[in-house]
């Protein structure tokens, strides 16, 4: 396992639809691939050295449809080929990103999200998340992968506050991935 740097913006790879990751990475039954498992890993020592509760792979360079989630005191998982396939209600929540260092915001996410994607053997699942940590951080992940930023969802760029460095937040201080 290495921890790789975060990409900050300008990036162009933060701007990217990430590429699905193909069905021979995931293997025919008997899960993903070594490099597949190798990112996996790697990325969440990445999120957990940067202090971030979830990271998608093009925050560090790859541009592949891979995210991982940390929540405070839950085991990390990984979702390939995210996607949200359902959202509901809104709420008002506030929001920093590893790749736009030093600044956070206040913005609109779903109350209650659906997302689909596949576990590291393979097999689907569905994650069903409703007005909590777990909600923002797939809507944040998987926008990620779509070339979308936090910052996109905001009426201006005005909107944003500047952190003093002793202010900045560590993963358990609201939603930095």
């Amino acid at each position: 396992m290495a921890v790789h740097p975060i990409v900050f913006l300008p990036n162009p790879v933060l701007r990217q639809k990430a590429k699905r990751v193909p069905r021979p990475a995931l293997g025919a039954g008997e899960g993903m691939d070594a490099s597949l498992h190798a990112l996996i890993a790697d990325m969440i020592e990445s999120m957990h050295a940067a202090n971030g509760v979830g990271l998608a792979a093009p925050q560090i360079g790859v541009s592949l449809r891979v995210i991982v989630i940390g929540l405070p005191e839950e085991e990390p998982f990984a979702l390939i080929n995210p996607e949200i396939v359902k959202r509901s209600g809104e709420r008002t929540v506030e929001e920093g990103c590893l790749s736009v260092p030093g600044y956070r915001a206040e913005l609109t996410r779903s109350l209650t999200v659906v997302a689909k994607g596949l576990d590291p053997s393979g097999k689907e699942v569905r994650i069903k998340a409703r007005d909590d940590l777990l909600a923002q951080a797939l809507e944040h992940e998987i926008d990620h992968v779509n070339g979308i930023l936090y910052i996109d969802h905001l009426p201006s760029l005005d909107a944003l506050v500047k952190l003093e460095p002793e202010e900045r937040p560590s993963a358990s201080g609201g939603a930095r991935s």
